[in-house]
C-alpha cells in the first residue's frame, strides 16, 4: 500500500475510552494506517484516567466540559469546535464509538464534511427512543450517517439489516470493551482495591462484596430513590455476609438521593468515582454486580459476574439471553428478590457465573481496523 490512511479517532467520554483506547493502540501498530485522535473531553477527569491507564495521548483535546452543561449545550460546543478540526486535519475516515452526544454530534460533523465514518459498536438498540435517554437517538443518528457499521454480535448486525443497512456495510467484531478487560486485568490492581477490601473484611473469610453503579438520565428521581431502597434493604438483610460499594456519580441528580438515602449505613460504602483500572479489578472481587451501566454489562459477562441491570430495557439483549445478565428494573422488590435468589439458590447463581461470554473474543480491536482499511464502497 503506498499512501497511508489516515484516520482520526475522535472520543468524549469514559466509556467510549474504556472500548475506543484499545483500538487506537491497534490503529497506531498498524502498517498502513496514521493515526490521529481527538477527545471532545465531554468527562474530563473519569476520561483522563482511562487515557492514564492505557498511555494513550491525545493529539487533539478540545476540553469542551463545563458544569451542569445542558445536552443542547455539549451538541452546540462539539459542533463549533469539532468542525474546523475535521477541515484542518481532513481524515480518510472518521471512527466514533457507541452512543454518546459526541457520537451524535461528530456523525453530523462528518455528514456535512463527507468524511466517512465507522461506527464502533453499531446496531445496539432498546426499541424505546426514551431508554436509554439520549443515547438511543445518539445511537440511531449515528447509524443513519454511517458508512462502516461495526457491530459487536450478530444481533447487533441483525438490528441494522431489519433497519435496512447493506449487508456489505455490516462487519461484526465483537466489542473492545473485552479487548479492554483483558488489557486491564493483566495489569495489578492498585493498592486503593487492597485496602478497601481490607478495611470492610471482605474476603474468602470474611464478607461478600457488592458492586453497584446507578447514575443514568433515565433513572433520575423516583426510580433512583427506589434503587437505594432496594440497597437499603439488602445491607440490612445481609448486614453480615455483605459489604456493598457504590462509587457514586458526580452528577448532583445522583449525589444528593444516594447520600441522603444511604449514608451511614455500616455495610455501605459510598465512594467518589473509581478509576477504571480498580473498578474492573473490584468487579473481580464482587459476587454480584448491579448496574445500569451498559459498559459494565460487558465486563461483568466478560467476568462472569452474576449482574441484575437496574433498567427495564437493556441494548445488550444477548447478555440476558445469555444468561449472564438479568433485568430487573428498578422496583425495590423485583430487584432485592433477584438478588436474594441468586444469593440464597447456589444452582442458580452457578448458571450465571457458567453462563457463555456473548460478547466477543477480545481481539476486536484488530478487526475494527482492519475492517476500515479494507473497506471498499460499492
Amino acid at each position: 500500500m503506498g499512501k497511508k490512511l489516515r484516520l482520526l479517532t475522535i472520543f468524549g467520554t469514559r466509556p467510549e475510552a474504556t472500548k475506543m483506547c484499545p483500538v487506537v493502540l491497534a490503529a497506531q501498530a498498524h502498517p498502513d494506517v496514521d493515526s490521529l485522535l481527538c477527545v471532545t473531553a465531554q468527562h474530563r477527569e473519569m476520561l483522563d484516567q482511562v487515557l492514564n491507564v492505557y498511555g494513550v495521548i491525545p493529539d487533539i483535546d478540545l476540553n469542551l466540559m463545563q458544569p451542569n452543561q445542558s445536552l443542547a449545550q455539549i451538541t452546540a460546543a462539539i459542533l463549533q469546535n469539532l468542525d474546523p478540526v475535521l477541515k484542518q486535519v481532513q481524515p480518510d475516515w472518521v471512527l466514533v464509538q457507541g452512543d454518546t452526544t459526541t457520537v451524535m454530534a461528530t456523525a453530523l460533523l462528518c455528514y456535512y464534511n463527507r468524511i466517512p465514518v465507522g461506527h464502533v459498536e453499531a446496531g445496539l438498540r432498546t426499541g424505546d427512543k426514551w431508554q436509554p435517554f439520549p443515547e438511543e437517538i445518539n445511537r440511531k443518528i449515528a447509524g443513519v450517517v454511517a458508512d462502516l457499521h461495526l457491530a459487536p454480535t450478530e444481533h447487533s448486525r441483525q438490528n441494522l439489516l431489519r433497519e435496512g443497512v447493506e449487508d456489505w456495510r455490516i462487519y461484526v467484531t465483537g466489542n473492545p470493551a473485552i479487548d479492554g478487560l483483558r488489557i486491564i486485568t493483566e495489569k495489578p490492581a492498585p493498592a486503593v482495591v487492597q485496602e478497601l477490601l481490607d478495611a470492610h473484611q471482605i474476603g474468602p473469610n470474611g464478607k461478600q462484596l457488592v458492586l453497584v453503579t446507578a447514575h443514568r438520565r433515565e433513572n433520575f428521581g423516583q426510580p433512583l430513590e427506589d434503587i437505594c431502597q432496594a440497597l437499603f434493604t439488602l445491607a440490612r438483610r445481609y448486614h453480615d455476609r455483605l459489604h456493598l460499594v457504590y462509587p457514586v456519580h458526580l452528577n448532583p441528580n445522583v449525589q444528593e438521593p444516594v447520600h441522603r438515602l444511604l449514608s451511614g449505613i455500616e455495610n455501605i460504602s459510598l465512594l467518589p468515582p473509581l478509576d477504571y483500572l480498580p473498578l474492573v479489578h473490584l468487579q473481580k472481587h464482587a459476587v454480584l454486580v448491579l448496574t445500569d451501566s451498559g459498559g459494565i454489562q460487558e465486563e461483568a459477562a466478560g467476568l462472569h459476574k452474576p449482574t441484575l441491570v437496574l433498567r427495564e430495557v437493556t441494548e445488550r439483549p444477548e447478555g440476558v439471553e445469555a444468561g449472564v445478565l438479568r433485568l430487573v428494573g428498578t422496583d425495590p422488590a423485583r430487584i432485592v428478590n433477584a438478588a436474594v435468589e441468586l444469593l440464597e439458590n447456589p444452582q442458580a447463581y452457578a448458571q450465571m457465573t457458567q453462563a457463555v461470554n456473548p460478547f466477543g473474543d477480545g481481539h476486536a480491536a484488530e478487526k475494527i481496523i482492519q475492517a476500515v482499511v479494507d473497506f471498499k464502497e460499492r
